[in-house]
């Protein structure tokens, strides 16, 4: 199990520890519905140092990243940040990740702290035909995601950068906190706004200390993956090795928008086949109509009780105070509106088909 550099702080704050993607993380201090609140109305901190970075570098940076990622790179701008997905060459996706462009020889990719080594190996396989420099920075870096509406108030005073005039997905690489080199993005994996800071760390306790002395007055808080999760799922973001893994399409799991023709890119040729032919499942957003919380794995039934899929991810939403949940059901049954059965402990409860965002501000 490892640790962040931040373990023994979450420790001393009281939070309950667990294992997650191979690491010792804090799944909630207060408690997850007040954390979450916070999120929404004030301003809290994640500790996302499981997160990995590669950095790609020289000529063939580009060539590399727009093969190995679905969407289209060369929409991207220094400064920019795009979503994007690396599918693998039987249809599935090997993880979503983030495309940061520094300049046209110079990238970072964020990826899933679970697939590391899986999607480092995937690189360096693609890369023998490119010849890019790839740099594995992922052990050496911490990343703390200060989410909510209060974020930049909360955190101006640390830095020179303006933070209230970034756009979404969007960076800037300056001074932060005395740390020199600093990244500061406006990604969000809440909904709520706000930024995740990328620095060395040896400048870990210091970065946490100086956010949480300069936040107080906006009620800054830390949060755990509890309510990361119910925040993520709130806002329809999908979770890898839930809602996609190495045998989901991104087409079926609505990441369409995300896969783009303009360019070829690993196993492109079959998933714009898959496009024209029409998906046979489809990922969908649901709210119960019965009383009950759907959870990951539980079946979806049609009326007549047959099972038709699966439940990826599902909660109690605590801002709209009812279930929710999303799965995978045949594309007949996909459409707004649509009632289907959860199969919660030996009971068929009724829900219904609705769009994302759950949580409309």
């Amino acid at each position: 199990m490892k640790n962040t550099s931040l373990t023994e702080k979450h420790i001393a704050l009281g939070a309950k520890m667990v294992p997650f993607a191979g690491y010792n993380m804090p799944v909630q201090y207060a408690g997850l519905i007040q954390e979450h609140h916070c999120v929404r109305n004030a301003v809290g901190v994640f500790d996302v140092s499981h997160m990995g970075e590669f950095w790609i570098s020289g000529p063939k940076a580009f060539d590399l990243i727009q093969y190995a990622t679905s969407n289209d790179v060369s929409k991207l701008f220094d400064g920019k940040v795009q979503y994007s997905c690396m599918p693998n060459a039987t249809g599935g996706i090997v993880d979503d990740l983030l495309v940061y462009r520094v300049n046209e020889e110079m990238y970072l990719l964020v990826v899933n702290a679970s697939n590391i080594d899986k999607d480092w190996n995937h690189l360096s396989e693609l890369n023998k035909q490119f010849g890019a420099t790839m740099v594995n920075k992922s052990d050496e870096t911490s990343l703390l995601a200060v989410q909510g509406p209060k974020a930049a108030e909360a955190l101006q005073s640390l830095t020179d950068m303006t933070l209230s005039d970034m756009e979404y997905y969007t960076f800037k690489i300056g001074t932060f906190a005395g740390v020199e080199n600093v990244v500061v993005s406006t990604t969000g994996y809440t909904g709520a706004g706000g930024f995740e800071i990328y620095f060395p760390n040896e400048a870990a306790n210091n970065m946490w200390d100086k956010i949480f002395a300069a936040g107080a007055a906006q009620g800054i808080q830390p949060i755990g993956l509890g309510a990361r999760d119910t925040l993520r799922l709130e806002m329809g973001f999908c979770l890898y090795g839930n809602d996609i893994n190495d045998t989901t399409s991104p087409l079926e799991a609505g990441l369409g928008w995300i896969t783009k023709f303009s360019a070829p890119f690993l196993n492109s040729e079959n998933l714009k086949a898959q496009k024209e032919a029409g998906v046979t499942r489809k990922l969908v957003a649901f709210e119960m109509i019965d009383k009950g919380i759907p959870r990951h794995d539980y079946e979806i039934a049609d009326a007549n009780g047959n099972v038709v899929g699966v439940v990826t991810s599902g909660t109690q939403s605590p801002s709209l105070e009812k279930a929710i949940g999303l799965g995978y059901v045949p594309t007949a049954m996909s459409a707004l509106g649509t009632e289907v059965f959860i199969l919660v402990r030996g009971k068929s409860l009724k829900a219904v088909v609705v769009s994302l965002p759950f949580y409309k501000k």
